[in-house]
């Protein structure tokens, strides 16, 4: 029987996945070593290899921990719901995401623009199999006369084009609003663009 980990044991592979956060969404996968990982954990590189024996071991797990929540906010839209407020309360989902999970957000932008070597399989099943379910809804609605007449499928890429931009591009973003908060204006401007975008 496998003992529970102890308290220090927690803490530290708690650091450990959170230092990789920070250190793979700023470096990429790529980019990152381990003795990046670890200096940022405040362990040394014995330690950190105690717990994960590779940066492909931290890694994964940042994955599967990001794509167990990654899906949620898609996962809740109702097709007994209103459709307009179901699309929009999405929208506002999938920013609030970018907003509370910034460096997740970039972990998964960067695995995505390298070929997703290590989800290509998630993609293609979990992703597929969910966005073509909440599609159908979203092409009922339309065909039922409830929304505009529009592309599901492309609806969602605009949304996450239009959430998760602020997360990826953070600097850029602030950079050009200055002191202005970016999620309070983006929140406003999704309310009004799919307000006018599915009102049929």
């Amino acid at each position: 029987m496998t003992k529970p980990p102890t308290r220090i044991q927690q803490r530290n592979r708690a650091a450990i996945l959170s230092a990789g956060l920070d250190v793979f969404s700023q470096f990429g996968f790529r980019g990152t070593t381990l003795d990046q990982i670890a200096e940022t954990a405040g362990l040394s590189k014995p330690n950190l290899l105690y717990y994960f024996p590779s940066k492909e071991a931290i890694h994964a797990a940042l994955l599967e921990r990001l794509l167990d929540t990654w899906l949620d906010p898609l996962k809740a839209l109702d097709g007994s719901g209103d459709p307009i407020a179901e699309i929009m309360g999405y929208a506002q989902r999938k920013l609030a995401m970018s907003r509370d999970f910034p460096r997740e957000s970039r972990l998964f932008a960067n695995e995505i623009l390298q070929g997703a070597p290590r989800i290509e399989r998630i993609l293609q099943s979990d992703l597929k199999e969910l966005v073509d379910e909440k599609a159908a809804i979203i092409q009922a609605w339309a065909d039922a006369g409830k929304i505009a007449k529009i592309d599901p499928h492309h609806l969602i890429f605009s949304i996450w084009a239009l959430t998760q931009h602020y997360a990826d591009f953070d600097v850029q973003v602030r950079a050009v609003l200055g002191d202005k908060a970016p999620y309070d204006g983006a929140a406003v401007f999704l309310e009004s663009l799919y307000e006018k975008l599915l009102r049929p």
